[in-house]
C-alpha cells in the first residue's frame, strides 16, 4: 500500500494508520481539533447512499474503532462523529468519508460551532497549502496512532 485515493486526493501510506478490508482512516492535514482524523471506505464513492451494505458495516466499524483509539490518546471526553454526504451537507472531496473529531470541555465557546469550523475547513478557498501539516508532522501522528492499534 504506498497510496490510496481519497476523492481527488492521493493519501501516502505514511497518513494511514488502519486499513481494513473495505476501508481505511488516516489523519488530517487540516484538522479542526487535535486528532481530528478521517475514516473512508476504500472504493471512492461519492455518496453514503452509494455505499454497498458490506462497506457501510466494515465503515462503520473502523470509525468505532477509531473513535475509541482518538479519544483516548487525545485525552478528549466526547467525539463529534460527522458525514457531510453531498455539496449542500459541505462535503467537498466527492468521496465518503466520516470526520471523527475528539471533544474537551471548552473547545469551542458554543458547541455547535465545531460544525461551523468543519464547513470553514472544508472550503476549497480556505485549503491552501501554507495551512496544511507538514507530510512530516501527518506520518508522526498516524504512527502513533498505527501503534496504539498493535
Amino acid at each position: 500500500m504506498s497510496t490510496l485515493r481519497f476523492g481527488q486526493h492521493i493519501i501516502k501510506a505514511s497518513a494511514v494508520f488502519l486499513r481494513t478490508e473495505l476501508s481505511f482512516a488516516l489523519v488530517n492535514r487540516k484538522p479542526v481539533v487535535p486528532g481530528h482524523v478521517l475514516v473512508c471506505p476504500l472504493r471512492p464513492v461519492e455518496r453514503f447512499r452509494d455505499l454497498r451494505p458490506d462497506e457501510v458495516a466494515d465503515l462503520f466499524s473502523a470509525t468505532q474503532r477509531v473513535a475509541n483509539l482518538v479519544e483516548k490518546h487525545f485525552n478528549a471526553t466526547s467525539l463529534t462523529i460527522s458525514i457531510q454526504d453531498g455539496p449542500e451537507a459541505g462535503q467537498t472531496v466527492k468521496h465518503v468519508h466520516v470526520h471523527v473529531l475528539p471533544r474537551k470541555a471548552g473547545d469551542f465557546e458554543r458547541n455547535d460551532s465545531i460544525y461551523d469550523e468543519l464547513q470553514r475547513h472544508d472550503r476549497e478557498d480556505e485549503d491552501v497549502p501554507s495551512r496544511w501539516r507538514t507530510e512530516e508532522e501527518m506520518a508522526a501522528e498516524a504512527a502513533d496512532l498505527r501503534k496504539q492499534l498493535d
